[in-house]
């Protein structure tokens, strides 16, 4: 990160949000869902009508994504960007970019899976805050059974530090400790594939590190943190936060995920946590802002506690 961290203003009713697609097209029926739960939380959602183009496996060509993302971070009218699904293609847009093209005030983008390029864009490369939260078709489009409302208004709305990230979920500490640090991160596979590229995850010296996954044999996951790992990414990291990574087990359950990122994380020289609910998940996903300072506690009762606003007022 290159200078103070640049934060969004803080999202109130009546505020409007742009609907992009950097990388894979949408069902139309879930984009429908997703946008009337923006609208039930008291949002104005719009979006330009390149979102709805096709190509092979997006949502349309590189520099119509790339057009669209920009029209709104520019627009004096918008206030926050949310992507419409992951999927893949985010790094065409990234490349479409221009040196210059998200300069101006900062404005929320949200996003999860394959927008975990635009997520490490932002924070690591223009020094903004950004959030790990739902897309629109998929997790916004199944209400609160997909999403958790409190987290996403939580950090969106609220110009105060979000304190900690509450869940039900059966926290595991793989490596017991306390450790403060700046929250990167996202999806393993988006992480590895950045590697080596203008677009790779440049950890600070304080990183606290989220990882998540979805689908990915262990000998997968395997690969993908040793790119990591050889990348260097690794080593200013103070502490590790993993998702659940469902669908990433063995069928027979003899290797599973839990234990192959234990062996892997034994040299991380601080805490790490395992099935923190964000990202790929099978109920309600948090949403947790990138960049910021946070602690992170692995022990008998493991947390996750926000301890710097990632808005402003």
């Amino acid at each position: 990160m290159s200078g103070e961290l640049r934060k969004p203003q803080a999202l109130s009713a009546g505020d409007r949000i742009a609907v992009v697609a950097p990388a894979s097209g949408f069902d139309r029926a879930e984009f429908e869902a997703g946008v009337d739960e923006l609208r039930a939380l008291g949002f104005a959602p719009e979006w330009d009508g390149s979102i709805f183009e096709r190509a092979a496996f997006t949502a349309g060509s590189p520099r119509a994504r790339a057009r669209a993302l920009q029209q709104a971070w520019h627009s004096s009218d918008i206030r926050g960007i949310i992507g419409a699904r992951g999927g893949y293609g985010s790094v065409h847009v990234l490349e479409a970019l221009e040196a210059g093209d998200l300069d101006g005030p900062a404005k929320a983008f949200i996003g999860y899976s394959d927008l975990t390029s635009v997520l490490t864009y932002l924070t690591c490369r223009c020094s903004i805050a950004a959030f790990h939260g739902p897309t629109v078709a998929g997790r916004l489009s199944g209400g609160p059974a997909r999403y958790d409302r409190a987290s996403f208004l939580r950090v969106l709305t609220e110009a105060t530090p979000a304190g900690e990230i509450e869940t039900d979920a059966p926290l595991e500490a793989l490596t017991p400790g306390e450790a403060t640090g700046r929250l990167l991160g996202g999806t393993l596979t988006q992480l590895a594939a950045a590697c080596g590229t203008p677009y790779a995850l440049t950890p600070w010296d304080d990183t606290i590190l989220l990882l998540e996954d979805v689908n990915e044999r262990p000998y997968r996951l395997d690969r993908l943190f040793q790119q990591l790992r050889l990348s260097g990414a690794l080593s200013r990291v103070r502490g590790v936060l993993l998702g659940m990574f469902p669908g990433c087990d063995e069928a027979d359950g003899n290797v599973t995920a839990r234990d192959t990122l234990a062996t892997l994380l034994e040299d991380v020289p601080g805490p790490v946590v395992f099935g923190f609910p964000t990202g790929h998940v099978a109920g309600p996903a948090l949403t947790v802002p990138l960049g910021v300072r946070v602690r992170l506690v692995a022990g008998q009762r493991c947390r996750l506690v926000i301890e710097e606003a990632a808005v402003a007022a």
